[in-house]
């Protein structure tokens, strides 16, 4: 059976769960369904009360019967790629494709509909607290007035973007930014704005959850870094235990939003308490990889290679 993974043509996360495949003998498919159609070919048939589907990639074709599992990795907009490209061919080739993949009895990492959900800011908030996370306090506004009082009551606050960098502006950079009450919120009035308190921190967490399988990895900060995703502390990210509370709230949260793979981010404050600041259903593991050595690929390739449990011996699920 065969592993299919979405994503775009050059992925180096994507390059490495492929080669650990290989090396598990497990045969594996990549398409970017900017590619179809064109490069790639579906039929999806449905009668007789059955179901049959193919997807042909470079020569390559794919039973919908052998799908083993799908990995939704960074995939391009359907039919980005095609000569006359146009929103009512990405909204048919979606419908074709994704419908297809649906119908299959396949495993998800994740699965769209709730990969959906989970890039919801506010909805990921509300998980984090039944999860039982420490959460700064945090909120979306549109009014000036809520948004002064906030920055009033808890002094320094830092102002982020919920959606991260527009689609259609890869190169925009939206780092946090750390604000005083004294800031003019009159904007807000223009578009929510996301606002939290700002945690002082001395460390910043990453920890990739790949079904099971926890990974952290801990970067130290430098004085009153507010974004740990921009600047150079001199710092390189090295391995590190995960405590028992943090592990108990991230199978929690993963089972609640019904995530196989999730990237966490952390804030570790000075008493060693570790503050969530979000969860990436589809954050990047490479360069924790390359830095720390933890075998993050293996643990994705190996989920994506077991059977489906209605495939599996009995006795064997």
């Amino acid at each position: 059976m065969t592993v299919l993974i979405l994503t775009s043509e050059e992925d180096v996360t994507a390059d490495m769960v492929v080669a650990a495949l290989h090396s598990l003998g497990t045969p594996v498919l990549r398409l970017n369904p900017a590619d179809l159609p064109g490069k790639a070919v579906l039929s999806a048939d449905y009668a007789h009360g059955d179901f049959t589907g193919h997807l042909s990639v470079n020569g390559h074709v794919l039973s919908m019967g052998g799908l083993r599992s799908v990995w939704v990795r960074r995939p391009g907009e359907p039919a980005a790629h095609a000569p006359e490209p146009s929103p009512w061919l990405t909204a048919e080739t979606r419908q074709a494709l994704y419908g297809m993949l649906y119908s299959a009895t396949a495993r998800w990492m994740n699965h769209p509909r709730d990969a959906e959900r989970a890039r919801l800011k506010p909805w990921q908030l509300r998980v984090a607290h039944l999860s039982g996370f420490a959460v700064p306090p945090t909120v979306f506004t549109t009014s000036p007035r809520l948004a002064r009082e906030f920055a009033e009551e808890h002094k320094d606050v830092v102002v982020k973007s919920a959606s991260g960098p527009p689609p259609e502006e890869p190169g925009t950079a939206l780092p946090t930014t750390l604000i005083g009450a004294d800031a003019d919120f009159s904007a807000v009035a223009a578009g929510p704005a996301l606002l939290q308190r700002y945690v002082p921190k001395r460390a910043d967490i990453r920890l990739t959850c790949v079904g099971t399988q926890l990974f952290a990895a801990r970067k130290t900060a430098e004085p009153g870094q507010v974004d740990g995703r921009y600047g150079d502390t001199g710092h390189p990210w090295q391995p590190v235990s995960v405590p028992g509370r943090i592990a108990v709230a991230v199978r929690e949260y993963v089972v609640l939003a019904s995530l196989a793979y999730a990237a966490f981010d952390f804030a570790e404050d000075e008493d060693g308490v570790w503050w969530f600041l979000e969860c990436n259903q589809g954050g990047q593991f490479g360069f924790v990889e390359l830095e720390t050595g933890q075998p993050v690929s293996e643990a994705v390739a190996r989920w994506l290679s077991q059977v489906p449990a209605h495939l599996r011996p009995a006795g064997r699920r």
